[in-house]
């Protein structure tokens, strides 16, 4: 596996950060990005999946949605749900965790134990 491909559900730019921390801020509960809210606070993101993220051998990738489409509309389209967890390799791609998992981890710990469970 050459790397993971985090896809949040969220878009990129600085309009778009500002509204997702006042919606983490205001209504956490409803926040529709997982991995989100998992790996970032409203500000920054959370030293422990940071320190996990930096040292693992595994690389990764993140991306927003707009992001992800933009780089991979041409060969793999939009048949995904976000968010979602991706492998790619040599040219292929494929789910690593699937948006319906990611919506039952409660916390970074759960995320990265579920990473490693699936390396």
């Amino acid at each position: 596996m050459e790397k993971l491909i985090f896809v949040y559900n969220a878009y990129s730019g600085t309009r778009h950060v500002v509204l997702d921390a006042l919606h983490k801020l205001i209504r956490p509960n409803t926040y529709a990005c997982s991995i989100c809210k998992v790996t970032h606070g409203i500000f920054s993101e959370n030293s422990r999946w940071k320190n996990y993220r930096l040292a693992s051998e595994v690389k990764m990738e993140f991306l927003h949605i707009d992001e992800f489409q933009k780089r991979y509309a041409s060969k793999f389209g939009y048949k995904y749900t976000f968010p979602i967890v991706l492998w790619e390799d040599e040219g292929e791609m494929g789910i690593f965790i699937s948006t319906e998992e990611l919506e039952r981890i409660q916390n970074e710990e759960d995320l990265i134990n579920l990473v490693e469970e699936k390396l």
